[in-house]
């Protein structure tokens, strides 16, 4: 059983604007928050390289879109979120985009331009756009990507950087009780054979603690949406 947490209409505090000093050309930013802000050192419990080829490699195999229905529908929630926000953004950021599952399901009326981003270079579709542009966005989404984040903090710090004043952060995460059936069930058997047992899946955030984060983040006018998937 899948739980996925939906946050949705996370509202960036007011701060400061910040100048391309470019020329108008675009490049790759940092994505690093004001010295003034601090984090707690993660304990690195994914290897990215790793999942990044993990990722390429799926991304290659034949048909890779027959196993991604979990990720179609993160998507498709994600973009009915968006349109249930009474505003239009003049441009997006889509983290850990994959094939587009968010950006395919927008239209042009409600974002205007939509840039995407994903670890793995064979998982981006052939359309998709992953320069990270050094400028503020009025809005960022992701769908489940930072479930293999290491410092979830860190990161949710990053995504209310680049945000513009009044901007817009929709994200999906796995919940804390996701494939809860399947943990135990191995922990069991584990124990009784073992003696003792081993994390075979990978840890999962508790919603209690997301709204702490978020906060913690500099989001405001929070809300966590729970909703469960069973296969």
């Amino acid at each position: 059983m899948l739980r996925p947490v939906v946050l949705w209409r996370l509202t960036r505090l007011g701060g400061p604007a910040v100048s391309t000093g470019s020329g108008g050309r675009r490049e790759v930013a940092s994505g690093v928050p004001p010295s003034g802000s601090t984090s707690p050192r993660a304990l690195n419990i994914f290897d990215r390289e790793l999942k990044r080829k993990q990722k390429n490699w799926a991304a290659r195999q034949p048909e890779p879109m027959k196993f991604d229905y979990l990720k179609e529908e993160v998507g498709s929630r994600i973009a009915d979120r968006v349109y249930d926000i009474a505003r239009d953004f003049p441009l997006a950021l889509d983290v850990g985009c994959g094939r587009g599952y968010i950006a395919q399901h927008l239209n042009k009326e409600t974002v205007g331009k939509i840039f995407q981003t994903d670890i793995a270079e064979h998982a981006l579709c052939n359309k998709c756009n992953y320069k990270y542009v050094h400028m503020r966005k009025t809005q960022t989404v992701q769908g489940i990507h930072l479930h293999w984040v290491n410092d979830l903090p860190r990161a949710l710090e990053q995504i209310h950087y680049v945000l513009k004043p009044d901007g817009v952060f929709v994200g999906a995460m796995f919940g804390g009780d996701t494939l809860y059936e399947l943990r135990c069930s191995l922990q069991l058997a584990e124990t009784e054979r073992e003696g003792g047992f081993s994390p075979h899946i990978s840890p999962f955030t508790a919603v209690n603690d997301l709204g702490h984060l978020l906060g913690r983040a500099g989001f405001n006018t929070l809300t966590v949406v729970s909703s469960q998937r069973t296969e």
